[in-house]
């Protein structure tokens, strides 16, 4: 047992192969979420602002495309195509980040938009009512209450993509699981990498587990406070 750590973990400091994996997933998972979020609510707010006022149609239609496209299709064959055919002249890195963030970006939109429409209708109309443009009351009133009800799930999509991005080797990045991949290829013996990469996906998400509960807590106590 000894020796097969050694091997994997220890021989020519294989421990800083891990850690580099680590990073590069980490870097793909948060550039990809950045994305997501922003193309998130773009898209959401379309849609918000289509059903609630009428605008945007033509926009609305492309967003429900897109969300049926990045929904509909399995992420591995949307990183296939991109790596293939559409994001050809760009870095691996980069390949994945996109791939993911526009793959996220399609979740994250329903996300925001189910926050979105948990704002009462009776509080909009009191904005108009109070002189407030369509604008206006998106900034001041609906945004700040939808983006409250949102946060958690958003949490929990960061989550999901942190392990999602396990497949980015098969475009040759990388990451945590490529590190494995690459030493049981020298060592022949896969019980320690392995089982050393899932227990720091983890430990990973246990930390991020643990945040989110964190900031649940302050969210529920912030609530209190104001009622």
């Amino acid at each position: 047992m000894w020796d097969s750590f050694y091997k994997a973990v220890v021989f020519q400091d294989r421990w800083s192969w891990y850690l580099e994996g680590l990073g590069k997933t980490l870097l793909i998972s948060i550039g990809a979420i950045a994305i997501g979020v922003f193309l998130g609510i773009i898209v959401a707010l379309i849609k918000y602002i289509n059903k609630k006022f009428g605008n945007f149609k033509i926009g609305a239609k492309i967003c429900d495309v897109y969300l049926a496209v990045f929904r509909g299709t399995p992420v591995y064959v949307q990183l296939l195509i991109m790596y293939l055919i559409v994001l050809v002249f760009l870095p691996t890195i980069w390949v994945a980040i996109l791939t993911f963030g526009i793959n996220s970006g399609a979740y994250v939109a329903e996300i925001i938009r189910g926050g979105l429409e948990s704002v009462d209708d009776g509080q909009i109309e009191a904005g108009r009512a109070l002189g407030l443009n369509k604008l206006q009351v998106m900034l001041k009133i609906v945004l700040p209450q939808g983006f409250r009800v949102a946060l958690p799930p958003l949490f929990n999509e960061f989550i999901a993509l942190v392990k999602e991005t396990s497949i980015v080797g098969t475009i040759g990045e990388v990451d945590l699981t490529k590190v494995a991949e690459r030493i049981v290829a020298r060592t022949y013996e896969p019980f320690v990498p392995y089982i050393l990469i899932a227990a720091v996906y983890l430990i990973v998400v246990i930390i991020l587990t643990k945040l989110l509960k964190l900031m649940e807590r302050r969210l529920a106590k912030s609530d209190r406070k104001k009622s």
